[in-house]
């Protein structure tokens, strides 16, 4: 007996000025865009201690760097599950 199979789903997309442009990359586009904001809006020194001296650094600073480490183990994270 023949089994039916679906098939392959393509991924969900919107008609954006003449092409398709996957939901994914919209939400992606406005996520980067928030992130961005959130950054640029918070310019005041802070301080942040490290295990043991206390450093003095503007926030936009700490937050770039936490983005990035966080894309960086993130990126990681998924490359090792890729593997699998």
């Amino acid at each position: 007996m023949a089994q039916k199979t679906s098939p392959p789903h393509a991924p969900p997309t919107l008609f954006v000025k003449g092409r398709n442009v996957r939901i994914r990359t919209i939400g992606i586009v406005l996520l980067t865009g928030v992130v961005i904001w959130f950054i640029a809006a918070n310019t005041e020194s802070v301080g942040v201690r490290l295990w043991v001296p206390t450093v003095t650094l503007p926030l936009w600073t700490v937050l770039t760097v936490t983005l990035l480490v966080g894309l960086v183990v993130g990126g990681f994270l998924a490359h090792r599950r890729a593997k699998r």
